[in-house]
């Protein structure tokens, strides 16, 4: 299979892509690279095509790059008790200030 060929690759992956590639056009970047990037992210999470024939794994279809993000914040805060996450946010708030009284000057 020639490099750049997506016939190995479900509807639903190729859903996935067209969805992740049109995220990062809003963002400004262009769209070759969004489909680049988009593709990079299905095979990062499915490990290729999964047609036969396809190098990818028979594993199903999930989104785990997408699932990332809830967990890895949720587990740092709720192991803290809620002084200590009332000091952080107390912390915070005065380095917003301190920033914001340091940029106001120049």
């Amino acid at each position: 299979m020639p490099q750049g060929d997506k016939s190995k690759y479900t509807d639903k992956q190729e859903r996935k892509a067209d969805h992740i590639a049109e995220g990062y056009e809003k963002k400004g970047v262009s769209e070759k690279e969004a489909e680049r990037r988009a593709w990079a992210t299905v095979n990062k999470d499915d490990g290729g095509g999964k047609q036969a024939g396809g190098s990818g794994r028979g594993k199903a279809t999930g989104h785990p790059a997408a699932h990332k993000g809830g967990e890895k914040g949720g587990k740092a805060s709720a192991s803290r008790s809620a002084a200590e996450r009332s000091a952080s946010a107390r912390k915070a708030a005065a380095t917003r200030k301190r920033n914001a009284e340091h940029h106001a000057h120049h």
